[in-house]
């Protein structure tokens, strides 16, 4: 199932929460390579998490951590101003619109339609907060992955080629890529808002 936590309420699921990290220390580190920040429990963290971010997680059989995506308003600090600015050309991208979604994380076992059911997840948050697009930064990996779920973002700058190719992607979710995306991940729409639903209230997810 897909669960909508904030940052003070990964407390709540602390087998959850632990996989999360560790599974992005796996993805990030050991699997790609990336110069990121793990801790002596095997856990990856940046200063962004600090920000009290909503995470979309995937919750597989007895609470296992399946994947997950960060959410932050870009109204502060966010990755795509700070760390990667030169991919919108120096401007910042900030509107109460758009939020920026980072950390896209699948656990190793993660079958093939959980990818599609956190974008599906995604999509609700933008829906039940208002939101217009969320933007974040991939690379050609995962630009693989969007395709195949069918939710290829708009690319809005790229820099690098081959394999170091990284991108800005803006993201919508209109009617048509909802059902289609809850056809990839195997999910009704309907359950898919009930999750929602059960997470920040009837109001919310109007």
């Amino acid at each position: 199932m897909l669960r909508y936590l904030y940052a003070t309420d990964l407390h709540r699921f602390p087998r959850l929460a632990r996989g999360m990290f560790r599974d992005r220390a796996d993805q990030f580190r050991t699997r790609l390579g990336w110069e990121v920040t793990v801790d002596q429990d095997g856990q990856e963290r940046d200063r962004f998490d600090g920000l009290n971010p909503l995470y979309v997680i995937w919750e597989g059989p007895r609470g296992r951590h399946g994947g997950s995506m960060r959410f932050l308003p870009t109204t502060g600090p966010v990755m795509i101003n700070e760390v990667f600015g030169r991919l919108t050309g120096g401007v910042p991208l900030s509107s109460p619109t758009i939020w920026e979604c980072t950390r896209f994380c699948l656990a190793r076992e993660a079958g093939p339609r959980v990818a599609a059911a956190l974008m599906l997840g995604g999509g609700e948050v933008m829906t039940g907060f208002g939101l217009r697009h969320f933007a974040g930064v991939f690379d050609q990996r995962m630009e693989r992955i969007y395709r195949a779920i069918g939710a290829a973002p708009e690319v809005l700058g790229s820099e690098g080629a081959g394999r170091a190719k990284i991108s800005l992607g803006l993201w919508r979710f209109t009617p048509q890529a909802r059902f289609r995306v809850a056809m990839r991940a195997g999910l009704s729409p309907a359950l898919s808002r009930l999750w929602f639903t059960r997470a920040f209230g009837a109001e919310q997810a109007a």
